[in-house]
């Protein structure tokens, strides 16, 4: 096989590039082990989701506005593959795409940092906490209705700032976000998945490629991860029946059990947190998993609060 050069498109984000360079070293690996002759270069290009900064995302469209340029770059041929934050990928891909490798999951936890150092329930009355998101309002609004939950844009740096600037007592982030960049030491607490569902598939990465790419394709089917794989296709299939994108509070957490059985938890729940609805399951079948879970959440009047939430 002769040598190649794999153009690998991200987004510029400093969390985008820091792990696009881990996930390019590790491709790097694979092909030297595997004497496949690749080298890899890095293309940023600029999303929806980068270009507006000031308005929450559920308001200008929810899932895929950090994927649609990049996909598009992957189908006009212009890179070879393309990394995501899996949380990111909405559950359809476009037609000639597949995503080629999940790799390794990291913690699917959400986490707060906080001004002093205090826990989530140590937060005093009426604290003022940061979020971009409906799904992590709606649960901590369930958890402490006390707390005064406001919205929060920007990359994880510029978040940790405002923390200071705009007088929050704590903002809520992914750990695996932090993880990544090496910023551990900011995390004040872990949220616990009984108390905040994570969003599907935090933690873990996708890596899209185009389906008729031969070498691309049997490179990442060297570098996906089995287990991370299953879970996370359980928590999407869960996530495409209910339909689900950014501007609707829905959070899955699926976990192997053993070497067969998927575990999967559910939840739906209104912008205010006043109702939360949850639901687990257990199956060997990741897809069959996450309709049984979603099925049942409907079942409960959770197709209901989705629709009004779309309005």
């Amino acid at each position: 096989m002769g040598s190649r050069t794999i153009i690998v498109g991200t987004r510029q984000s400093a969390l985008a590039l820091t792990q696009t360079g881990q996930v390019i070293e590790q491709l790097q690996q694979l092909s030297d082990q595997h004497e496949l002759g690749l080298s890899f270069e890095v293309r940023k290009i600029v999303t929806k989701g980068d270009r507006i900064v000031d308005v929450m995302l559920s308001k200008v469209g929810g899932k895929g506005l950090f994927v649609k340029e990049i996909e598009q770059a992957l189908l006009d041929r212009e890179i070879d593959l393309a990394v995501h934050s899996m949380k990111d990928m909405p559950h359809t891909l476009q037609e000639g795409l597949m995503n080629g490798a999940v790799p390794t999951r990291i913690d699917a936890r959400d986490c707060l940092v906080t001004r002093n150092g205090l826990g989530f329930l140590d937060l005093p009355h009426g604290a003022k906490v940061g979020t971009s998101s409906l799904r992590r309002s709606c649960q901590l609004k369930h958890a402490r209705p006390d707390l005064q939950l406001e919205w929060i844009r920007g990359n994880i740096d510029s978040r940790i700032r405002k923390l200071e600037t705009e007088g929050f007592d704590a903002i809520v982030l992914a750990t695996a976000g932090l993880t990544r960049m090496g910023w551990l030491d900011r995390i004040s607490d872990y949220i616990p998945v009984d108390l905040c569902i994570p969003a599907v598939g935090q933690g873990a990465l996708g890596i899209e490629c185009r389906e008729d790419d031969e070498q691309v394709r049997h490179l990442l089917s060297l570098y996906n991860d089995p287990v991370s794989s299953l879970t996370v296709a359980a928590e999407r299939s869960f996530l495409g029946t209910l339909n689900g994108g950014c501007q609707v509070p829905i959070g899955a957490h699926a976990v192997m059990k053993d070497a067969h059985t998927i575990s999967l938890i559910g939840v739906v729940g209104t912008p205010d947190g006043t109702v939360l609805l949850k639901e687990a399951a257990e199956g060997t079948d990741a897809a069959a998993l996450g309709i049984q879970v979603a099925e049942a959440l409907c079942n409960r009047g959770a197709d209901d609060i989705l629709a009004q939430v779309r309005g």
